[in-house]
């Protein structure tokens, strides 16, 4: 028997190692059961099932984010073989205007 939470936790997780990775579990938690019920134990499995209280961000936010990891890498240089722009693989005058949009400014 499987319960509602186990069942649950099987179909919240984002598998990403395909199928294979499902049998792997689902193997392993019919070893370690006990009794009638299907208990997938404490592995990492159970660790990494997704919330689905997550919340998604919007593009935006992520280019923004990204944009600021590139920048804060680059100790804010913008231009030039080790700059931002560079590393995010666009011009400078492209990053230029995506931080104006995103109103990132050097802190």
């Amino acid at each position: 028997m499987v319960t509602k939470k186990t069942m649950e936790d099987l179909m919240n997780y984002p598998w990403p190692g395909n199928v294979r990775e499902l049998e792997n579990v689902i193997e392993r938690a019919a070893i370690i059961s006990s009794g009638d019920k299907l208990e997938l134990g404490d592995s990492l499995f159970r660790k990494d099932v997704p919330s689905k209280k997550r919340k998604i961000t919007t593009l935006e936010e992520n280019e923004h984010s990204h944009i600021l990891k590139a920048l804060e890498f680059t100790n804010w240089k913008v231009s030039g073989k080790r700059g931002a722009a560079k590393l995010l693989g666009m011009k400078r005058t492209t990053l230029e205007a995506r931080m104006k949009k995103l109103e990132i400014q050097r802190p």
